[in-house]
């Protein structure tokens, strides 16, 4: 890498040079951090201050030579507030589309833009509140709740009558569906442990189906879950030996990709039902 830069804004970035080619992102970082230590480097980089060519991306991408890598400071953002679609409303409850790379709630310290936030001013004439939220880099539906009694409804509802559709990509084959059915362990803020034991609730498992085979060894599956444990997903796929593409925490980091492959399509529920398609690149792995 050549030596770093820094803008008006106090922003750094590097640009890979030919000794950097292939090499993986959160060592690359080293450049600019050289007494950070790897833990630290992949912090940042998950938390969306490290951008590859103006994006977010995951700790195991392979950086190219001529990239940029940006490391902007903790109180600046990636841009402006991504604008946020509507994908239905009704009286009482409405699903957005979160892309990837967004909050969907505060962060303490933080100022960058997220859905929450936003809400106020998406839908001026109402009392909106966040239902659900997804993880930074997961892309999809999140449920909005138009009045307090919207809430207390949805709140109300059995768990298992609240379906969420996901669609991921993983490494490895799958010809047949799976229930993980698993225990977890959330206790750690950064990352969910799969325990050995068998969790009797089914709305505590995860559901999986094989879609499509993909180039270079990947699968296209459709994931079910109920309650939503945070990462239950990303976990519970990974300890099935399936770990889903451009997964920085649960992905052994051995695959560039150009973000994580997670997006939350379809939320179903009594008298509502939303649906949005994934929109991300064609998935690819080195």
């Amino acid at each position: 890498m050549d030596t770093q830069h820094k803008d008006a804004h106090a922003a750094q970035y590097v640009v890979v040079d030919q000794g950097r080619h292939a090499q993986r992102l959160d060592k690359a970082l080293g450049q600019l951090l050289p007494e950070a230590s790897l833990r630290l480097r992949r912090r940042l980089i998950e938390s969306g201050r490290v951008l590859v060519q103006g994006r977010p991306a995951a700790s195991g991408l392979k950086v190219l030579q001529g990239q940029r890598i940006d490391l902007l400071p903790a109180e600046v953002f990636a841009g402006p507030a991504p604008k946020l679609r509507i994908v239905k409303r009704t009286m009482s409850f409405a699903a957005l589309l979160k892309p990837a790379g967004m909050h969907s709630a505060a962060i303490s310290g933080r100022t960058e833009p997220c859905v929450e936030a936003l809400l106020p001013e998406l839908f001026p004439d109402a009392q909106p509140v966040l239902l659900n939220r997804l993880d930074y880099l997961t892309s999809g539906l999140l449920l909005v709740a138009l009045k307090p009694t919207a809430v207390k409804d949805y709140m109300a509802l059995d768990a298992l009558k609240v379906v969420k559709e996901y669609v991921a990509v993983v490494l490895g084959a799958l010809d047949e569906p799976l229930e993980l059915r698993r225990s977890l362990d959330a206790e750690d803020r950064k990352r969910t442990r799969v325990l050995a034991r068998l969790d009797s609730d089914p709305k505590n498992w995860t559901y999986v189906w094989p879609e499509a085979e993909l180039p270079g060894g990947l699968t296209r599956v459709r994931v079910q879950i109920y309650t939503g444990a945070r990462h239950q997903i990303r976990a519970h796929l990974a300890a099935a030996m399936l770990p889903i593409l451009g997964d920085p925490l649960y992905g052994e980091g051995n695959a560039r990709a150009a973000r994580l492959y997670l997006h939350h399509r379809r939320i179903v529920f009594p008298r509502f039902e939303a649906e949005a398609a994934a929109d991300w690149p064609e998935p690819s792995i080195i």
